[in-house]
């Protein structure tokens, strides 16, 4: 097996807590549902690309990872900036749900939580549902809280750029669900 490529242990109670929506006392919660479209065709397209890192990487971060497939234990660190001033996120996913092979109501996706070095401490779940009427919806689920003293004095700041990624993360589904290459 390759050396990890971020060390450590998750670091965060309530692991695995976006699955069932549910956060852990303490870590405000951000919750972002978007319609997407409809169809059958429109679901397996961005879900397949969920389940590929597609949002990460196409949101504009950069994307190192172990597995080019979200499997569960595997890691990822994330980043955005230049040189000496890049923030690097690394995380490891906790859950993972795939697309069912039949054709009813669904959902598929994953949630990843934080490592150490990762500006935050909690967890990201990103989900894309069928429902009964063909309706395709993606739910980005997040909470947090700072890691440290320094991005603690950098409060809005970093609440500004996290809402920032889940606004690019929703354009990256998107282009998925418009079949944008």
């Amino acid at each position: 097996m390759n050396a990890r490529i971020a060390r450590g242990a998750l670091n965060y109670p309530g692991i695995g807590s976006t699955e069932h929506g549910q956060a852990p006392e303490g870590f405000p919660c951000l919750v972002s549902r978007t319609y997407l479209g409809d169809g059958q065709a429109l679901y397996r397209r961005v879900a397949e690309g969920v389940l590929a890192w597609e949002l990460q990487k196409r949101s504009g971060l950069r994307v190192r990872t172990e597995s080019a497939t979200v499997v569960p234990g595997a890691r990822v660190v994330s980043g955005f900036g230049v040189g000496p001033f890049r923030i690097n996120a690394p995380c490891e996913v906790v859950w993972v749900r795939p697309v069912a092979l039949d054709d009813g109501p669904q959902s598929a996706g994953f949630g990843y939580g934080t490592l150490p070095g990762h500006p935050e401490r909690g967890e990201e779940a990103f989900e894309v549902a069928i429902d009964a009427s063909g309706q395709v919806l993606l739910t980005i689920t997040a909470f947090s809280r700072h890691s440290n003293w320094f991005y603690r004095a950098g409060g809005l700041a970093a609440r500004a750029a996290q809402r920032h990624v889940t606004s690019r993360y929703i354009r990256s589904a998107q282009e998925l669900a418009a079949g944008v290459n």
